[in-house]
């Protein structure tokens, strides 16, 4: 017989970023900002809420996926949705829920297509892989994430695999992907990490060596997926 008490239910664990993220928003309420204004910078926030800095920037990630805030290098953070409160916890949950999925697909189908385009490609590929490694070198030499340079490389690897059905099948899961490299690369010293891994995998396409591309590719996701909020992720 279960000792649950009708009508009670377990609370659910309320994660600091997710406290840090309600604060925010709290904040943001009295203080009637509104859509397009900035935010306090990362290190006052982190001051006034008696938290890290990096607990600061894990909430503003979280805000970010859900839509309520823009982070833009050089510029701070930006509200994009100052009525996006009323549900932001919800929000949060729902997103950290969907992560292993989506890091499940990500490696079955990027694995993939690494080994397909080592296989396939052609030096107008490579040439796009290259500018996309250095347009992201560019942006974390400049002290941002790297995110557009992150974006640019997968795609480039997607266009060499010359698959029209599984770069179909990747764009219909862009959206939710972009959510995990703005997360993994939120992480202190992920972009170089990340960058990197980049180029390893890079290196095996140059090679033409599928199984090594397909090795390094799925080593990447791997460590794309060690991230605080997926890590606290709970599974239906």
């Amino acid at each position: 017989m279960s000792d649950r008490q009708p009508g009670l239910q377990p609370l659910a664990r309320t994660r600091l970023y997710e406290q840090v993220a309600q604060q925010i928003m709290g904040w943001v309420a009295e203080n009637d900002l509104t859509t397009g204004d900035r935010l306090l910078p990362e290190r006052e926030l982190a001051t006034r809420l008696g938290v890290s800095r990096a607990t600061v920037s894990q909430a503003l990630v979280a805000l970010e996926v859900v839509g309520v805030v823009a982070v833009r290098h050089g510029d701070g953070a930006v509200l994009t949705d100052a009525s996006g409160s009323a549900k932001l916890l919800d929000a949060l949950r729902a997103h950290a829920k969907r992560l292993p999925d989506i890091i499940d697909a990500r490696d079955a189908l990027e694995t993939k297509i690494a080994a397909l385009a080592a296989s396939r490609r052609t030096e107008s590929d490579l040439a796009a892989i290259d500018a996309a490694l250095d347009v992201m070198e560019a942006d974390i030499d400049g002290g941002g994430r790297g995110v557009e340079g992150d974006e640019l490389f997968h795609a480039a690897i997607t266009a060499a695999a010359h698959s029209s059905l599984l770069e179909k099948m990747m764009q219909e899961i862009s959206e939710l992907i972009l959510e995990t490299r703005i997360e993994s690369l939120s992480q202190p010293g992920r972009p170089r990490d990340s960058l990197s891994a980049h180029r390893r995998i890079a290196d095996a396409i140059r090679l033409g060596d599928p199984d090594l591309a397909a090795a390094a590719m799925h080593h990447h996701v791997a460590q794309v997926s060690d991230v605080a909020l997926l890590r606290d992720a709970p599974r239906d």
